[in-house]
Order: C-alpha cells, then sequence, then structure tokens
C-alpha cells in the first residue's frame, strides 16, 4: 500500500489529538461536601450547605482562574463510621482533594484522623467541639464558623450576666453536646454560677423530651442549657412551651440557628438570646451575599451561619490553592492548610480575619436576640444584635487548648 504524503500527514495529525486534548485540559480541584442530608441537622447544612460551597466557585470565578473545580456529596447520616467510609472511598477511589462542612461532632472528628492519615483538606463548618483544634487539633483542618467555646463564651457569658447563675443542662450523648456542656459549665462557674444538674439522651433516636423538661424543671435552676442542636433544639423549646416551663425557667438554646428561628416561629422564641458568627443583615456585605445566593437555596431557606461557612472555607481555599498551585494543593493538603493559615481571610459573610496555628479561623461573634412578632418587617427578619465580641476574644486561647500544633 503506497501512501500519499497528505494521508501521511492527516493521520500524524489525527493521532496527535487526544495528546493535544490531554496537554490542554485544566487542572481540577475536587471538593466532597458531607453532611446531614436527611436527618435533625439536615437544615443546619444539608442541601443547602451544597449550594453555598458553589456559590463560592461562582464569587471565586472558576474557570477563570485557570483550573476547574468540581463538588459532589453525600449523606453521613451523622454516623462516624459511615462518614469515615466515604472520606476514605472519596480519597482512594473518587479523587476528592478537601472535604467541606462535616456537622455532627463525632462524625467531624472521625472525618479529621481520616484527612491526617491521608494528607488531604479538612474545610470544616459545622463540627461544633472546640477538641478540633484542641486536643485533637490537625495540620490538615481548618475550623471556621462557630465551635461550643465560643458559644459557651457568648451566649453563656451574656446569660450568667444577665442574673442566670444556677442551671440545669439537658443534653445530646456524644461529643457535641458532651463538650459544650462542658465549656459551658467551666464558663458559668468561674463567673461564680452553680449546676444544678443535667440528663443526657440518645442521639439522634430522641423525639420526647417531656420527661427530661420535668427533671430540669424540678431542679430549681433559673437556667435550662440546651445543649444540641438542629430538630433536637426545636423539639425541646415546642415542647418547654407546651408544659409552661418558659415561665419559671429561662431556657438559653447554646447552639440555634436562624433557620432555626424562622422554623420555631417568632411567636414561640421572640427575645430568646442566641450567638452566630454570621447573619444575613448584619452589614452592605453580607446582605449583597444573601441577595445574590437566596433564590438559589432548597424552599427558600435563606442561609444560616454553618452554611455560609461552607462558603467562606471553600472561597479561602481556592485563593489558597490560586496562589500556590493546583498541583502543590493536590499534593500536599498540610502545605494547603498552611497556606490558608499565611493568607489574611476575607469574605461578604464573615468580613476581614485570619486563622491560627491551631486551625481556628477568627472572626467577631454577635450576640442576638430573637426578635418578637411586632418588630419583625418580613420573614427572615428575625434577630437584632445585642453585641459583639471581637475575634481576640470571641475565641478560646490558644495557651487552653491543648492543640500539638501550638508552642507557647
Amino acid at each position: 500500500m503506497i501512501l500519499s504524503r497528505r494521508t501521511m500527514l492527516g493521520a500524524t495529525a489525527a493521532a496527535a489529538l487526544p495528546r493535544l486534548g490531554r496537554a490542554q485540559a485544566k487542572p481540577k480541584i475536587k471538593l466532597g461536601v458531607l453532611n446531614d442530608m436527611s436527618g435533625p441537622y439536615r437544615d443546619d447544612g444539608g442541601p443547602n450547605g451544597v449550594i453555598c460551597c458553589k456559590q463560592a466557585l461562582i464569587d471565586f470565578g472558576v474557570p477563570g482562574k485557570g483550573f476547574d473545580v468540581e463538588v459532589t456529596y453525600a449523606d453521613h447520616q451523622n454516623k462516624p463510621d459511615v462518614g469515615a467510609g466515604i472520606a476514605r472511598q472519596w480519597f482512594d477511589q473518587e479523587g476528592v482533594d478537601a472535604i467541606v462542612d462535616v456537622p455532627t461532632s463525632s462524625v467531624g472528628l472521625a472525618v479529621n484522623q481520616v484527612c491526617r492519615e491521608k494528607n488531604k483538606v479538612m474545610l470544616n463548618s459545622g463540627t461544633g467541639t472546640s477538641d478540633l483544634t484542641g486536643k485533637q487539633c490537625s495540620p490538615n483542618t481548618v475550623h471556621w464558623t462557630y465551635d461550643t467555646y465560643m458559644l459557651a463564651r457568648t451566649t453563656g457569658g451574656a446569660t450568667v450576666k444577665q442574673g442566670g447563675d444556677s442551671w440545669f443542662f439537658i443534653t445530646a450523648d456524644y461529643v457535641f453536646g458532651h463538650t459544650l456542656e462542658r465549656d459551658t459549665t467551666a464558663l458559668v462557674k468561674q463567673a461564680g454560677g452553680t449546676i444544678k444538674g443535667d440528663v443526657k439522651y440518645p442521639f439522634p433516636d430522641t423525639t420526647d423530651f417531656s420527661a427530661m423538661l420535668v427533671r430540669a424543671q424540678a431542679s430549681g435552676a433559673k437556667v435550662l442549657g440546651l445543649c444540641n442542636a438542629g430538630g433536637d433544639t426545636e423539639n425541646c423549646i415546642k415542647q418547654a412551651r407546651e408544659f409552661g416551663l418558659l415561665s419559671s425557667m429561662r431556657v438559653v438554646a447554646m447552639l440555634i440557628q436562624s433557620t432555626d428561628i424562622k422554623a420555631l416561629g417568632l411567636e414561640t422564641v421572640g427575645g430568646l438570646y442566641y450567638s452566630e458568627s454570621y447573619y444575613w443583615d448584619l452589614n452592605d456585605r453580607t446582605r449583597a451575599w444573601n441577595d445574590r445566593i437566596k433564590g438559589k437555596t432548597v424552599n427558600g431557606i435563606w442561609p444560616n451561619m454553618t452554611q455560609a461557612g461552607d462558603y467562606g472555607v471553600t472561597l479561602h481555599y481556592l485563593k489558597a490553592v490560586a496562589d500556590m498551585g493546583v498541583a502543590a494543593a493536590k499534593a500536599d493538603g498540610r502545605a494547603a492548610v498552611e497556606r490558608m493559615k499565611r493568607m489574611p481571610t476575607d469574605d461578604d459573610c464573615f468580613g476581614p480575619g485570619r486563622i491560627r496555628v491551631d486551625g481556628r479561623a477568627l472572626h467577631p461573634v454577635y450576640l442576638f436576640q430573637a426578635k418578637t412578632p411586632a418588630e419583625s418587617k418580613q420573614p427572615w427578619d428575625v434577630a437584632k444584635v445585642v453585641a459583639t465580641t471581637p475575634l481576640d476574644e470571641a475565641w478560646r486561647p490558644l495557651s487552653e487548648g491543648g492543640c500539638s500544633l501550638v508552642h507557647v
């Protein structure tokens, strides 16, 4: 067979096409949002956490930065073994570079260990336990949005100052509830208060809190501290109102978010004090960001601080990737987190801040009071700021956490 020069050139060009395609393909970062998609923490993170993570890609300018970003997601069912198993599969088989969100502290701590073992990145928003930047801190993890020390410091501290000096706790029986009760107890006692007792309940399998509320009322404590979150907190408050307990005790939700306030209704929770590090109506930047995303969320829910944290921590990670290069970020999760720590943080949800050596992101924290129905101007106008704790005061001092990364 005799080949013409034209045929030979055509064949050579065709053979080269796949190689050229591969050479021109953009590098890609893959993110996995891991949270509760169907249980009591669904509204705290869930599908809207994924949407907020994806908003970070839009605001960052993907794909205009020279690399692509893919987002996948999964439901960890509030089970540490399930969460750790998904993390391993993502890293070993699916090319995930960083895991985002991870509410439920027992799951968060399990995934934290997997990320450290695999040298990948944990971009945490939903885990509450302060141990994540304390005794179980990791060079692969950033803890962005809130933690149990911050909640105890702001909500608990304000309650004691207002005369709530004797407490009884209803506590979810897993690491988040335990840590939140521990941190709140320490700050209450430091302020001269006393603890009258507590009761722990199985999580996530409890919906009837009536017997626990009766015990709390019988304790004689002035304050009922709810060391739980999401649907559990909502059920506790509803049932406390039904039992008439709100007239004899001050119910303090140690972790409650704007989405919970909206779900409960201002008729039920008007006047309640609580803490968040983000709220849509804080300033012009938060209002503008909320306007960009509120039309994209599931069921018209406006993002809370955990979901905003999914946005903020993802955006900062992408800035670090762009700064150090995709190949370097993919090759070394510790190096990517170290780059995040060296760069100042700034986004429309949390404003300027920084990340400490222990992985704790620092930004101001706000003490809110839920509005009464008469004060609210529209359905999501649920709270007003009554105090601001500066970023240098809201979080546990480095010297007190016991993190092995800290040398002070």
